[in-house]
């Protein structure tokens, strides 16, 4: 695994050290010739050699996003700006971070390699710490002739994976997340109460660039008229740090929404069966001065968080649509792959909590958009997919070859044809906790550093698609329960080979 840091890989890497290629496991899913084909036409399409007519890639990261929009049949969050860019793309309508963690999973999609126990376990995680020496896909980009620029919120820090970018990353300071009139309170609480932050949202009498987002997408918009003169192809990765907590936005998006049409999570209770190990004190939210620090949230407090959040999402579909905007009004967009995706779930009190990070599907469960040329748009997916295939499935719309860390697979024969038969699983961990989803099921086990398992829970999404009965220790599902063991043990180089 060159460029990796072997010191870095637990036991089950070190006893699998060869890697499926992309090409093996294409063909381990049946679509040999059909894939080839198809890589051949982008090839041929794009230029080997010459790199002008290699796509640009405009790649839009939302933070703390829930598959809860327009286009993922959701009618009450108004998202019309990425609904319009869904009705040109393939919504990925099963797909799934590696790591419920805002840093992590970041670390996770631009190298192409999967978390493990001694991975991408920070909440602050770098791929320069991580994975020294790996060849990032923005790395990888700006080596084949692609110029490369970061906006916002693109890895958790500015200055990681710093040499990957052709420019310094433009990103601003946390005070310019809140207000003016926010900003002396979030002072005097990290003063007075121990490091504690601001209130938990914002609805302020202000423009779109008064907070950091709107500024994001008006760097981009300048951003994309400059690489627009440039004679090379671009990746321009826009970080939107919004809907992430506080849940601040301009009033006008909060108006956008009545709060007595708002509903509480249809389950906020603690799921029946539910092991102590997939729950926790949800420490991010509670860190907020308005919000208490023990207990469940008041109805009140609870339907303000909500509003909150979707006023956050709908501001932020603005800024997409400026994007997209700017994109075609520079005729851009025809060559141009956009990529917007999520970097986990949220849960709005789904099982009683407010967080991203825990082995549910609410936090595991993220948005994931792709407009390509030659790619016809406005059509869903169903199929299997993880965040560590977005690396290899843009070197393959690019025309680039795969560095041989990789350990996802390209899904462009699944953007071709969203109904081909894809993956059988696909996996995600938070901490101790590993969790494989397959078609039907989504199993988790806790294991210790011996790794005896200590903790478990299934749910069958057949019958319960919220997850409210764990049905792991129930004697007729023995069979199941030992056959996803198996599979989340082997990992997913077994599963991608059985296929």
């Amino acid at each position: 695994m060159s460029g990796i840091n072997e010191s870095k890989l637990d036991g089950n890497d070190k006893n699998n050290e060869r890697l499926y290629s992309r090409q093996k496991f294409i063909r381990a899913l049946g679509l040999g010739t059909s894939a080839t084909l198809l890589q051949k036409s982008l090839f041929a399409a794009y230029g080997n050699g010459n790199a002008k007519k290699k796509p640009n890639i405009l790649f839009i990261a939302v933070d703390d996003l829930r598959p809860q929009l327009g286009c993922y049949g959701h009618t009450q969050m108004i998202s019309p700006n990425i609904d319009r860019l869904a009705a040109q793309s393939v919504v990925f309508t099963r797909s799934f971070c590696n790591i419920p963690v805002c840093g992590a999973s970041r670390a996770s999609v631009l190298s192409g390699v999967r978390p493990t126990r001694n991975r991408f376990i920070d909440w602050y995680s770098r791929v320069d710490e991580d994975l020294p020496g790996a060849l990032t896909l923005p790395k990888h980009l700006k080596q084949n002739g692609y110029y490369t620029a970061s906006i916002g919120k693109v890895y958790h820090d500015s200055d990681d994976d710093i040499t990957s970018w052709n420019e310094a990353p433009f990103r601003l300071e946390e005070s310019r997340y809140l207000t003016k009139e926010n900003i002396e309170i979030f002072k005097s609480n990290l003063q007075a109460a121990q490091g504690r932050r601001g209130p938990a949202y914002e609805a302020a009498d202000a423009d779109d660039n008064e907070y950091a987002d709107g500024l994001y997408a008006e760097k981009a918009i300048s951003s994309l008229q400059r690489l627009k003169q440039k004679d090379q192809p671009f990746f321009l990765s826009v970080g939107f740090t919004r809907p992430h907590l506080p849940f601040n936005a301009p009033e006008k998006y909060w108006n956008l929404y009545r709060r007595e049409y708002l509903n509480l999570a249809d389950n906020t209770v603690r799921p029946k069966g539910v092991p102590d190990a997939a729950l926790h004190n949800w420490s991010e939210l509670r860190k907020y001065a308005d919000i208490p620090q023990t207990g469940p949230l008041s109805d009140g407090m609870a339907l303000t968080l909500i509003h909150g959040y979707y006023a956050s999402v709908s501001y932020i579909d603005a800024q997409v649509g400026r994007l997209l905007n700017e994109l075609e009004r520079l005729n851009l967009d025809d060559n141009t792959i956009v990529v917007l995706w999520g970097d986990h779930g949220w849960q709005l009190g789904d099982h009683g909590m407010w967080c991203k990070h825990s082995n549910f599907q609410t936090s595991l469960q993220a948005p994931l958009i792709i407009k390509a040329p030659g790619i016809n748009g406005g059509k869903k997916t169903s199929g299997l997919t993880e965040f560590v295939d977005i690396y290899p499935s843009l070197c393959e719309l690019c025309g680039l070859e795969l560095p041989d860390h990789i350990e996802g697979a390209s899904f462009v024969p699944l953007l071709k044809d969203p109904n081909k038969p894809w993956k059988e699983s696909v996996f995600s961990r938070y901490h101790n906790g590993d969790s494989i989803r397959t078609d039907r099921y989504l199993y988790t086990e806790w294991t210790n550093d011996e790794k005896e398992i200590y903790a478990r829970m299934l749910y069958d999404h057949n019958s319960d698609p919220t997850e409210n009965i764990n049905i792991s220790e129930r004697p007729e599902n023995s069979k199941v329960v030992e056959k996803l063991s198996r599979m989340l043990r082997e990992g997913w180089r077994a599963t991608c080979s059985s296929n």
